[in-house]
């Protein structure tokens, strides 16, 4: 009985520690001690990336990635945030590589932002004023010497490129530094100029290259010289001078140009641009130029009519043919049904591009297999690249063939799920084929396929591949001001614009880009609310 009471206390140990807080192992005790001190290093880390980013011009980048970092540290250091854990990542990538995009180009949509104005308006007015031009009369060819008195040390001897009549010595100087240095030089004729043959070779003049850029000569009585290359100094005439108004004037006929910052560019009283332009703010001008300019409203009025009617009519015919399909081959009476539906399936199975490629090779006005064949047959070889038409009817011909399948594949599960009975009752009811069709098949698949169409048209709507590979937009509209093809839809247009032959107009490609963007924002918002529909 003692011995049993003895051991009880012994017996109860293990227990209370089951119950309480169990000992600290050794990575615990490592994780609660290099806790702070890694939270410490990565808030350094983030807080010096911010730090970069604003010291590199970018304020509102800065100030957004500070933001960000915040976030981050609130949702793992705090308690009242631990649930924001697990969402954080999700909201951070959401808003990252989604919302900030999305943001960026609307933004750019207000701008007139393009090849003709990537600048801001400082760093256009900095390439200007950094423009000059060598005073070729007054250009010194120049030799570089040690100095005889200190092996570290140089002279520079300027001469006569013509008599290579020594003009011009340097004081001693020291080469291990671009800083910029200013030297007044001494005539030659007043000290001992060094010999010709102890100049340094070519080799070691590059070497010092990057020191003597930063060498400004001042010689008595003559303009400043600066360094022009390997062998030559000589004095720049700037084109532009800088007022305090932001003004520019040219040396050259004394014309002065302010910034225009309607317009983008620095202009004269005359109405002369200077290029590079830069980038303002222009709010709803490219929105506008969409329906007010005549000479851009025609194409793209009719590229945005090709485009519905392009993601339309593919919806519409790969549906009547992948629909059709699918019921042939649902009816059980029919031989090697599995080897049809294999064959049909294959459009879909072989990589899109590649399909687009062969069909542009069998669509070649020349040497295409279809003209070979309808010239055999009819006699005729249609230009399907050539003929607007015909180039739009051989888009339609390939992106059917290409979309069908997954139609087909979506009817025949469809089909699967309508109640046998329906059939039997139809057929002692006398009816036929197409009368199931109609009245059986197609009302119970055409609600739940609804959203799939809607989701089929908006993918079409952004079809840029097809486009690309098969025609290029091409034929093109005859006098536009900006090249437009007649098979381009919006988002091949788009990329034309912004990236083609257009100019680089990116600040429009960006208005049409969100135009696209809130059309198939409400086709996505239709699909949802059929999908919604269609579950109740």
């Amino acid at each position: 009985m003692n011995a049993a009471t003895d051991s009880a206390p012994a017996r109860s140990a293990p227990l209370r520690s089951a119950y309480g807080r169990l000992p600290d192992t050794l990575p615990q005790r490592l994780g609660r001690l290099l806790r702070w001190p890694l939270t410490a290093a990565a808030l350094l880390g983030a807080l010096y990336l911010v730090f970069l980013v604003y010291m590199a011009g970018q304020t509102s980048w800065a100030l957004g990635t500070l933001t960000l970092l915040a976030a981050g540290f609130y949702a793992y250091l705090s308690r009242a945030s631990f649930a924001l854990r697990y969402l954080f990542p999700g909201i951070a990538g959401m808003l990252v590589f989604v919302a900030f995009p999305l943001v960026y180009t609307a933004q750019i949509g207000f701008t007139n932002y393009s090849s003709a104005h990537l600048l801001s308006e400082e760093r256009a007015r900095d390439y200007l004023l950094d423009q000059h031009e060598v005073v070729e009369a007054q250009v010194l060819s120049f030799t570089l010497h040690a100095d005889a008195a200190d092996a570290t040390q140089y002279r520079l001897l300027l001469s006569d490129p013509e008599l290579a009549t020594p003009l011009w010595l340097s004081p001693s100087l020291t080469l291990t530094s671009s800083a910029p240095i200013r030297l007044t030089m001494q005539a030659a004729a007043d000290a001992t100029p060094p010999a010709a043959d102890t100049a340094l070779p070519l080799r070691e003049l590059i070497r010092h290259r990057d020191a003597l850029r930063g060498l400004t000569l001042q010689v008595p009585g003559h303009p400043e010289l600066r360094y022009l290359g390997l062998r030559e100094f000589g004095p720049i005439q700037q084109h532009w001078q800088a007022a305090a108004d932001g003004s520019l004037t040219r040396h050259s006929d004394g014309q002065v140009f302010r910034p225009d910052r309607e317009r983008g560019n620095f202009s004269s009283a005359s109405g002369e641009l200077l290029q590079p332009g830069f980038k303002v703010m222009v709010g709803w001008r490219n929105y506008a130029r969409m329906v007010l300019d005549a000479d851009f409203r025609g194409p793209f009025l009719a590229i945005f009519s090709w485009t519905v009617l392009f993601s339309a009519l593919t919806v519409l015919f790969a549906t009547a043919i992948g629909m059709l399909l699918a019921v042939l081959l649902n009816w059980e009476d029919l031989k090697y049904r599995a080897t049809y539906r294999t064959l049909l399936f294959l459009p879909y199975a072989v990589p899109g591009f590649i399909s687009i490629l062969v069909f542009k090779g069998l669509f070649n006005q020349n040497f295409g297999e279809i003209n070979a064949i309808l010239d055999a047959l009819l006699g005729v070889k249609p230009a399907w690249f050539a003929d607007p038409l015909l180039a739009k009817v051989m888009l339609l011909i390939v992106n059917v063939w290409l979309g069908y399948p997954y139609i087909m594949i979506l009817c025949a599960g469809l089909l699967k799920a309508i109640p046998a009975d329906l059939y039997e009752a139809s057929a002692i009811a006398g009816a036929g084929p197409l009368t199931n069709f109609f009245k059986i098949t197609a009302p119970l698949i055409i609600k739940p396929l609804a959203p799939l169409l809607v989701s089929a048209f908006a993918f079409n709507f952004n079809n840029f591949v097809l486009i690309a590979l098969l025609t290029d937009g091409r034929p093109d509209f005859l006098n536009t001001k900006i090249p437009a093809g007649q098979t381009d839809i919006l988002v091949s247009y788009t990329y034309r614009i912004a990236f083609k032959d257009s100019g680089s107009d990116f600040g429009l490609a960006a208005a049409i880009s969100t135009l696209i963007f809130f059309l198939v924002a409400a086709l996505s918002l239709l699909n949802l609310r059929l999908m919604r529909k269609t579950q109740d």
